[in-house]
């Protein structure tokens, strides 16, 4: 396993972090300290064929550090191929990374530190299109672990059905079975849930844009409010939503580093889509806990937000 440090400025511009490509950002607080699990698609990406995940942190969203490798696909024993998108829990002093591989799989690796070394404590999947409920109707992925008020934590995943579990307190087992979420209209995948003054939200790629829908009930059903961000330059659209400081982020990924990095006339330019790079915007509610829709710009959190 590589593990390293890398610390950076970036000004707070867009794309985050510029020395290596990275997609799919599950951004987390843990102990005051901001973190973004993403997925890491290589410098010569020709499909989404990713080998391992980074993990990053900052304290003020100006400088950030890299922490390395915090696990790779050779570091699994039953997983073969494509390191997708990641996110990460915590429960008793110890951290929970989810990630899916093989298309088939969603698997967890536990940390006594939020950067890892994360490792698989279960040497198998923890839930596969055999697991009683699942629906998977394409591939099974995008792991979104989420807490309530209450101490309780579940898994959402899936593609083109949201499917949740319960998890059990050790954080690698899940109560009875799978659930399909309704109300999640115009749902394709990178599922993302979160909770804004009693209220659940669950957002999600849908049409090319990031969707949304709310609801009173963690299991829904929710109700279909419509898109926060419009397509991006990347071919895929995945993204999450924290609270840090008081103030909301979103974090999302396009391609606008590669299409910096690389020639226009050049053979690699037509890959550009495959070498995405995290951004992040401000996040903002309107007074009946809607979402204001976002737009993409270059400065990311660099200017003030709105009061």
């Amino acid at each position: 396993m590589v593990f390293f440090c890398v610390g950076f400025s970036i000004n707070a511009q867009n794309p985050i972090f510029t020395h290596l490509y990275t997609a799919d950002p599950s951004a987390r607080v843990f102990n005051d300290t901001l973190f973004v699990y993403p997925s890491h698609d290589r410098d010569s990406a020709t499909w989404w064929d990713m080998e391992d995940w980074h993990v990053f942190s900052t304290v003020d969203m100006v400088n950030w550090t890299d922490h390395g490798v915090a696990l790779s696909l050779n570091d699994l024993s039953w997983a073969e191929k494509y390191a997708w998108a990641p996110d990460c829990g915590y429960r008793d002093d110890k951290y929970y990374f989810y990630y899916p591989t093989d298309q088939d799989y969603i698997g967890v690796a536990v940390s006594d530190k939020p950067t890892g070394p994360f490792i698989d404590p279960l040497n198998r999947p923890m839930i596969s299109r055999e697991t009683p409920g699942v629906s998977a109707k394409r591939d099974l992925i995008d792991p979104c672990v989420f807490t309530d008020d209450d101490g309780k934590s579940y898994l959402f995943f899936g593609q083109y059905d949201v499917c949740a579990v319960e998890l059990n307190d050790d954080m690698v087992s899940f109560k009875d079975s799978a659930q399909v979420i309704e109300g999640c209209d115009k749902f394709f995948e990178a599922v993302w849930v979160h909770k804004h003054k009693g209220r659940y939200y669950i957002s999600y790629s849908g049409g090319g844009k990031i969707q949304y829908a709310m609801s009173d009930n963690l299991y829904g059903p929710y109700e279909f409010k419509g898109p926060i961000l419009d397509r991006v330059n990347s071919g895929t659209n995945h993204h999450s939503i924290v609270e840090y400081k008081g103030k909301w982020y979103f974090f999302y990924h396009n391609a606008d580093l590669a299409i910096k990095n690389i020639p226009a006339d050049s053979e690699a330019f037509k890959y550009k889509k495959w070498r995405r790079s995290v951004c992040v915007e401000y996040l903002y509610y309107n007074p009946d806990g809607t979402i204001q829709m976002i737009h993409q710009t270059k400065e990311g959190v660099s200017v003030p937000p709105k009061q």
